[in-house]
């Protein structure tokens, strides 16, 4: 019997991980890896850049709450998935990543690099594979620390290594899944949970404001809005998690520099939040201007003493979210209406019928308001629809539609870069393999990386990619305009991007008329492949972080 060579023990030793997809671009030091890996069964996307493999990944990862896998080869094929990699490390992602290394035995290599200091110095963590007898437990062992530190693993091993005959152990050592804890969600304790409710007793106008941990905590959002009926608060959320209280008529949407005017106003008037599984970052608190004059309550499993240079919290309650928030709810007496509560049907209709942004703007014939725009996708485009959101200016917009529930928008900006909607919409594309994905992105993101139409249309996805057009990098050209400086270098022009859309065999239409959305979402829904719609928007429509942070000279 012939030998099985290291390449395919080590793919087999991922198949026991349970990996069914990798995001991957080949090259020396991984392509016998994953192709071997394929034949094991596991769907592998072709993309057509490093990075990409990476950020689809991270969207993945996110979107099925599990490790993500990505492959590159090594030297410059691990130096493009420098921004990924932090990306992932400030979003709490874990993924694996095999990169391979340049070939022990050669003297001189073209592509040889010290890989391990380059990904430390991103955040990620780094294991050099170079002895069979250890191989298969780092491989093990790094799904195990992705989980537990919640970021990525790069593995790299010598292609000369990979190609050689397996000298190692014949079995796999036990799996990830049957070495890590079985751990059940943790109750708070009773002396916590009676000093918190005292302390929301005596609050006369609290907010209860769920993050991620909230949303992974089966029950929390239920526990969440029980408790805010109950102390007569309000209901907020951080940016990843918006959406997990869409139609409640008391939900304040988005805690943060994406807040809208009547929450920023509510927020004002807060003497107590409640913070359940949120980290309590600067861009949550809009760098604790948000809500300075109230006491913050951080219940998590892992409080903080300081976030971002912060003290983010005046006490803390450990333990899961769902199960503290209901024993919160269950020790309260309920709050009456009238007077003392804050929830009223006046505020209701006021947070309904009050636009996120009511500033004017003049703007050009011809041309969108990227608010309008916003709000007709909302209202043409199925519920059922996966939403992604991407980064840069125009996502503030984006982030406002009110009928999106959490499970179906995915949001990824922790480290502030453009470039990666395209790969964030392969990712979901791939997690959610029989959903319609419509992704939402401005025209300077997407060119950094249009080349993946040509990976959305080989693989078949059906992804629809709504552009925000502006003709520029938005948040440049409105720094410098502030500032009173000549915005030339950031403006770009409107290239033809439904057109470069169908040279890459998907369909492509620029939209000027918001009333043809209705009938333009029932073509697409009908159609077997993916689609770009070029929205030509405004350049003076400025978002209220704008606004605020830079506004208009």
């Amino acid at each position: 019997m012939t030998a099985k060579k290291t390449y395919q023990i080590l793919a087999e030793a991922f198949r026991q991980e349970e990996v069914d997809t990798c995001f991957a671009l080949l090259g020396d030091a991984n392509m016998n890896w994953a192709t071997y890996f394929a034949e094991l069964g596991a769907n592998f996307i072709y993309v057509r850049h490093e990075h990409c493999a990476v950020a689809a990944a991270m969207s993945y990862a996110r979107a099925l709450d599990k490790v993500g896998v990505a492959s590159v080869t090594c030297g410059p094929g691990l130096t493009q998935i420098m921004t990924a990699l932090p990306a992932a490390v400030r979003a709490h992602i874990p993924l694996v990543v095999f990169a391979g290394e340049s070939p022990l035995r050669n003297n001189w290599y073209n592509q040889e690099l010290d890989q391990a200091p380059f990904v430390t110095a991103c955040g990620a963590a780094y294991h050099a594979l170079h002895h069979p007898d250890r191989m298969l437990r780092q491989v093990r062992d790094a799904f195990i620390q992705a989980r537990t530190e919640m970021r990525p693993v790069v593995l790299g091993v010598p292609f000369d290594l990979q190609n050689r005959d397996w000298t190692g152990a014949t079995e796999l050592p036990a799996p990830s899944r049957d070495v890590l804890p079985k751990l059940r969600p943790m109750p708070p304790h009773p002396d916590d949970v009676a000093e918190a409710a005292m302390l929301i007793a005596g609050a006369r106008k609290p907010v209860i404001m769920a993050g991620l941990g909230a949303v992974r905590s089966t029950g929390a959002g239920a526990a969440c809005r029980a408790l805010a009926e109950k102390c007569g608060g309000l209901l907020a959320t951080t940016l990843p998690a918006r959406g997990l209280f869409h139609d409640d008529p008391f939900n304040l949407s988005i805690a943060g520099g994406f807040s809208s005017q009547v929450t920023r106003a509510c927020l004002a008037e807060a003497d107590l939040i409640i913070a359940v599984g949120a980290s309590l970052a600067q861009h949550n608190t809009d760098g604790g201007k948000l809500y300075g004059q109230a006491k913050v309550l951080q219940i998590d499993t892992h409080p903080v003493a300081l976030s971002q240079g912060r003290v983010p919290a005046d006490t803390h309650l450990r333990g899961d979210a769902a199960l503290t928030v209901q024993a919160l709810a269950d020790a309260l007496e309920q709050r009456p209406e009238g007077d003392g509560n804050w929830r009223s049907p006046d505020l209701a209709k006021r947070i309904k019928d009050t636009p996120p942004d009511s500033s004017n703007f003049q703007v050009e014939q011809g041309l969108l308001d990227p608010r309008d725009v916003a709000s007709a996708l909302d209202d043409a485009l199925p519920r059922d629809w996966e939403a992604v959101n991407s980064s840069g200016h125009c996502s503030y917009f984006v982030a406002q539609m009110p009928n999106r529930p959490v499970e179906r928008f995915h949001t990824i900006r922790e480290f502030g870069a453009i470039g990666n909607g395209i790969s964030f919409a392969i990712g979901v594309a791939a997690a959610r393999p029989d959903e319609t994905i419509v992704m939402f992105d401005g025209d300077g993101s997407l060119l950094m990386h249009i080349q993946e139409l040509e990976t959305i249309r080989r693989h078949g996805l059906k992804v629809l990619i709504c552009v925000l057009n502006d003709g520029a990098y938005g948040s440049e050209i409105h720094k410098l305009r502030s500032e009173g400086l000549s915005d030339a270098g950031a403006v770009f022009g409107r290239p033809d991007l439904a057109g470069i859309a169908k040279g890459f065999g998907l369909d492509g239409k620029t939209v000027t008329d918001l009333s043809s959305l209705p009938d333009l979402a029932r073509k697409f829904a009908a159609s077997n492949r993916g689609a770009v719609w070029d929205f030509p928007i405004s350049d003076r429509v400025l978002s209220p972080v704008m606004q605020r942070a830079h506004p208009p000279g």
